[in-house]
Parts: structure tokens; sequence; C-alpha cells
């Protein structure tokens, strides 16, 4: 254990925080070398709830910073309001605090500057979905306790498995044509991941982002108009059998499952819950019983049987499905290792910071006069944008640091705003 370090406060979003905390779940344990937290959104409320749970063990956390470009918003405003904490604390934040991302980038700078703990590379050819292989997902693994070189032994396994040409004796090529079959080529049915292991909780998470921000794409590589992805979602079994799985059997046919099964149920030995059987027998029964009732309907799925759950497996099955994704990508003639849906978001949320310094701007210039959203969206002719700026101000008068005050109106949109003092 680290006489220094006991916990780790790892700061990304996308496939900087979702495959570390993937991994973090799936193969954690009560006696690992540093107990992981995350920040993964800009939500204020949702950061002071974790660094209140590390509380007095700031002292003893490392923060990990992740960022290929260093240029993420919500990653930028995640080190800003933990470096706050530290000081807060009385602590020296860059004595604490490495930096994941690419040579040269904004962070890369303000790592080397501010003279951080160490800075690890993110190689600009390895996008954020498929990066929990890199040092985006080793590092917080190995700091953890985590078997690192367990997980890159099943993932180079698997790539070895997954290069024959043979499609028939290729687990990757299989799945991603089991995927073309159930969808018609066309996302026209969603994915339903159901791991039959607690452990794997996350990992419908982790594959949401893998595989609908890889395969959603409006052009091919033609740049033809197709509008492609497959839309995935899930949780866990058999918790899920008493949430959505009525609707799976009986309800609309838009989906095709997957079933992840462990057939090791624990370390050691099990009680029996019944004579002869254990709870494992029933989870293990459960998952049959789930995928022989969604057959009997006409409901199709996909069977991914794992042995144990461990380093290697759990390599394996990531190195897998970012193979299965590829191939996919391939049969539908799309590249898979873009986002510009993605990036226009992120021109959209710029331009709403725009409006919103320009309308409360205009709010200080005339404090002591109230103004109905219309009124500031026609002052500052923006009246296309009447609505984003009735959003923006009720925001801002819910929060102090604005000094917004709202004065209801008899509809929400008749309730005229002004600055404070």
């Amino acid at each position: 254990k680290s006489k220094r370090f006991t916990r780790i406060l790892s700061i990304g979003i996308g496939g900087s925080a979702l495959g570390p905390q993937f991994v973090a779940h799936a193969l954690g344990s009560s006696s690992d070398s540093m107990k992981p937290y995350f920040l993964d959104n800009t939500d204020p409320d949702g950061m002071d709830l974790v660094l209140g749970k590390i509380g007095d063990d700031l002292t003893e956390t490392l923060t990990i910073v992740i960022s290929k470009s260093g240029g993420t918003t919500e990653t930028r405003n995640g080190m800003l309001e933990a470096a706050a904490a530290y000081e807060k604390a009385g602590l020296t934040f860059e004595k604490h605090t490495v930096a994941i991302t690419g040579a040269g980038s904004k962070l890369d700078t303000i790592a080397t500057n501010g003279n951080w703990l160490a800075r690890f590379p993110m190689w600009d050819w390895v996008g954020g979905r498929t990066s929990e292989l890199s040092a985006v997902g080793l590092l917080p693994a190995a700091l953890q306790g985590l078997d690192i070189d367990g997980m890159l032994e099943g993932a180079a396994r698997c790539d070895e498995i997954t290069r024959s040409k043979d499609s028939r004796s290729n687990p990757a090529a299989l799945l991603a044509l089991a995927w073309h079959h159930a969808t018609s080529g066309r996302g026209r049915k969603d994915m339903v991941i159901l791991p039959y292991r607690d452990r794997l909780q996350l990992l419908s998470k982790y594959l949401q982002q893998l595989i609908m921000e890889s395969l959603g794409k409006e052009k091919d590589l033609d740049g033809k108009t197709v509008n492609q992805g497959i839309a995935v979602y899930g949780n866990k079994g058999t918790t899920d059998q008493h949430a959505y799985v009525q609707q799976l059997r009986e309800g609309v046919n838009n989906f095709f499952a997957t079933f992840i099964e462990v057939l090791r149920d624990r370390g050691g030995e099990s009680i029996e819950v019944e004579p002869g059987f254990t709870s494992g027998d029933y989870l293990s029964a459960f998952l049959q019983g789930t995928r022989r009732a969604l057959h009997e309907n006409n409901r199709e799925s996909v069977t991914i049987t794992i042995e144990t759950l461990d380093p290697q497996s759990l390599g394996a099955l990531i190195a897998l499905y970012e193979r299965a994704v590829g191939f996919y990508a391939s049969l539908v003639n799309i590249n898979a290792y873009h986002q510009p849906g993605v990036e226009a978001g992120k021109k959209m949320a710029a331009a709403i910071i725009g409006l919103q310094k320009k309308a409360l701007a205009y709010l200080g210039e005339h404090s002591g006069t109230s103004y109905s959203a219309e009124e500031i969206a026609k002052a500052i002719n923006e009246e296309d944008n009447t609505e984003y700026i009735f959003k923006i101000l009720e925001h801002a008068s819910l929060n102090t640091d604005h000094k917004v005050k709202k004065v209801p109106g008899k509809t929400p949109v008749e309730s005229r705003y002004e600055a404070t003092v």
C-alpha cells in the first residue's frame, strides 16, 4: 500500500471515465491498494458528493486528470473544483496530481508549468472510447492494485484470435455478423446488454459509448446519408427481470439481447439456499430461463460465456467488443473512429455560454429594471434564441453566483428578471 496515497480521484469524461469505472467495479475488492473515486461530469452537486465522500482523506488522495486534447470543458471544470477543494484543505493541488494527456496539449502545458507529479501520454491515434487498455485505464487500475498485465494478456490473446480471416473461427467477426443480422445492417433493433454478474453492471454503460459513438453516423464513407447506429442499454441480471424484461418478452420486438454468462460463481464455497442448490445455481437458472422465454416468443439473443471473471477474461471482453465494432463498421461502410456529432454538441454548448454572457451583461448594465426573457432577447438581437435565454435566466435566478432576481409572472414565460447588487 502506498505510504503517501490511499485514494485515487480520477477526473475525466466519456472514454476517459467509463472504461476506468467499469474495470474498477469489475475487478476491485476491499483489499485494493487505493480506493478509486471519479468526477465524470460538470455537475456541481455531483462533485460535492464525491469530494464529500473523500473528506479528510484528501491529503492521501492522488488526482489523475485525463484529457487527450486538454480542452475538454467538463474535465477542466472538475480539475478546477478539485483544486479548490485541495486549497480549502490547506493542500497543494500540484503535489497531489498527475496528467494523462496528449503531448503539447493545454493540459500538458498546465501540468508542466505547474510541476505536477507526472505526465503520461495519450497517443493521438487512440480514441477515448478505445483507450481503456492504454494509460487512461491502465494507470488507475495499476494504482488500485489490479492485475493490468493479466488484462493486457487477455486482450492480446483475443486480438490474435480475432485476426483470423476465417469468420467462422473469429469471435469478433461472428459477433459483428450477428449484429448485422439482427439489425438488418440499419440499426432497426436495439442491443440489450444483460450480464448476469453484479461486477459487470457497468458493462452496458461502457458499451453504450463504445458502440453508439462509433456506429451512430449520419454519413457513410462515400458521403451518402445513411443514419447508421445501434442503440444500447441494459443493466444486469437477474435485476432486470424485475424491471423491463416483461416488455422484452411480450412488448414491441425492437431489440436483440446479449447475455453475458460467468460460470464460476465465487472464489470459495457456497452455502446451499435449498438442498443441493446455491444462489449461483439460481443465477444461472434465471439466465437460461430468461433466454429460453425470449426464444420461445421469437426474440433473438446472443450469449457470451466466460469461465471466470478475472483480469484476463475482462481484457479479452474489452478487446472483443472493440474489434467487433470495427468489423461492423466495415460491413456498413462507415468510419467507426470519429465523432462529429459530439463535436457539434460542444459547439452548441459554447454558443449557449456566449448567449448567457450577452444576456447577463445586459441585465447588469440595466440593474434596477426587470425584463422578461423576450424583452432581453429582443434587446440583444437574439429573438430566435428566446427559449434559450429563458432557460439561462431561470438557472441564473436560482444560483446566487449570478446575482439575478426573478419576479414570477402569471405564467413562467411572463416572469421578469433583474440584476441585483
